[in-house]
């Protein structure tokens, strides 16, 4: 069945409401809601248990239920490395002791690099950028709307730039079913990626904004909030959230290692698991896979070692670990709700029907431009970056063909619109991420980055105007 109009209703109306309420999770249930409505031919009963049991299918995949367990995992982790003095130890090293990050610059670079430094999945940069350079960041007075900006911009745009992964497999799959064949699908991929202008842009600029302090609008403010205040959350956001900080057991000494010892077993977990499951390739292993092993296993080490430096007992263990858990919830019934949100979006053909107003009409030049606004309408309103360019590979690639258009560049069109969505909207899972380990409200997030995305994406415009005439 074709819903039409009525196909952009509930991804319009979550976005408007998350902005003008400030109240992502509201938004995300009303969105449901309406998704449900019309997917149930507007029967309003069917409607509210068709909300009910869209949320209990986003279970029934796998990925979806080992992001969310990860989360939960990630606070019980990150709440255990605090309360046995790690981040207070690691922070006195890096800091006080050797002197290593000195000023909010080295702070914020050493955000960007870490995000570089993790490239194989995007929700895997978010979880482990985040959750390490957090204690620095706070330490030295960087902004938490700063902070998710450099821990967001290196993650997913940086993976699609460096697909040395997953993201591989994934992109020139979708290049192939838009009718490149799969002898140069690779090649094709690696023409492209000097194209995509949005994620060199995107990237490049967080190097410069963190090396040489460059902000403006609210990101700016935010920044001389904290110069001015100390204020790392804006005070109505921070108020709103409430959030509950922990401390160190009383008497208990700060220790680096109770930090960086769990989260070198992360990591060094994730790349075993990579390897395992890639045959010996790291690039071609299971992500969400070594995600929850990752997870488990330096929860696991922690715990280990709470217990051996007897921090707590098994009981007082088993209430620190679920405690942690909780801390985590709110941020991870969010993304239940926008894991959700993208498959009945998807239910309702949301794209198709987008990519048939704006790619009825258009010369061979204009296509790389109206390639890369329709990918970024497409993403900002579903959220996700792999679905636009399942959706738009197969409309725009053939067109490109048949229209003598340079394929290479209206891929990298293609997939740089895919992440502007992915880098912007509220409901991302990879927004939702980035603000759960960097600590940063999420409207907060949308709406210091959202004047740095638009310009992103108003170079990249012009540029595939430009290139569209020539190429």
């Amino acid at each position: 069945m074709e819903y039409g109009f009525w196909s952009i209703v509930p991804p319009l109306v979550t976005i408007a409401l998350a902005l003008a309420i400030k109240n992502v999770f509201i938004a995300l249930i009303i969105g449901i809601f309406l998704a449900s409505w019309i997917l149930a031919d507007f029967h309003l009963f069917t409607g509210i248990n068709d909300t009910f049991y869209s949320l209990v299918h986003t279970f029934e995949s796998n990925s979806n239920t080992i992001v969310l367990m990860s989360m939960l995992l990630i606070g019980a982790l990150i709440y255990l490395i605090e309360r046995s003095g790690g981040i207070e130890g690691f922070v006195d090293i890096m800091v006080k002791k050797r002197g290593v990050i000195k000023s909010k610059r080295a702070a914020a670079l050493f955000t960007w690099v870490l995000g570089i430094v993790v490239f194989t999945s995007g929700s895997l940069s978010c979880m482990v950028t985040g959750s390490v350079a957090r204690p620095l960041n706070d330490s030295m007075r960087l902004s938490h709307e700063k902070a998710a900006f450099l821990v967001h911009t290196t993650s997913t745009p940086w993976c699609v730039l460096f697909p040395l992964s997953g993201w591989l497999a994934s992109m020139t799959g979708y290049l192939t079913s838009g009718g490149v064949a799969e002898e140069s699908a690779i090649n094709t991929l690696i023409q492209s990626i000097p194209l995509n202008f949005y994620c060199i842009i995107a990237v490049l600029f967080a190097f410069v904004s963190a090396v040489f302090s460059l902000d403006f609008g609210p990101m700016k403010r935010a920044e001389e909030r904290v110069n001015r205040t100390g204020e790392l959350d804006d005070p109505a956001s921070a108020a709103h959230d409430a959030k509950e900080s922990s401390a160190p057991v009383s008497g208990v000494k700060p220790r680096a290692k109770n930090m960086l010892i769990p989260m070198a077993t992360m990591v060094g977990t994730i790349l075993a698991v990579l390897c395992v499951t890639g045959g010996g390739n790291p690039t071609q292993g299971d992500g969400m896979q070594s995600l929850l092993w990752g997870c488990m296993v330096s929860v696991l080490v922690v715990s280990v070692m709470c217990m051996v430096e007897k921090l707590f007992t098994l009981d007082q263990l088993v209430s620190e670990l679920i405690h942690g858990m909780s801390t985590m919830l709110p941020i991870a019934c969010v993304l239940l709700f926008g894991l959700t949100m993208g498959s009945l979006v998807s239910g309702l053909d949301t794209g198709n029907y987008l990519s048939s107003i704006f790619l009825g009409v258009l010369t061979p030049a204009l296509l790389p431009l109206l390639t890369f606004i329709i990918s970024m309408l497409l993403s900002f309103s579903t959220g996700t970056s792999m679905g636009t360019m399942a959706i738009m590979a197969v409309i725009a690639l053939p067109m490109a063909a048949n229209m003598g258009t340079s394929i290479p560049l209206v891929a990298g069109a293609m997939f740089g619109g895919s992440i502007f969505g992915d880098h912007a909207s509220p409901i991302s899972d990879t927004t939702i991420m980035s603000c759960a380990t960097t600590g940063c409200n999420i409207i907060d997030h949308v709406k210091t980055q959202m004047p740095y995305v638009c310009c992103f994406a108003g170079i990249s415009m012009v540029l595939y105007v430009i290139l569209g005439f020539f190429m």
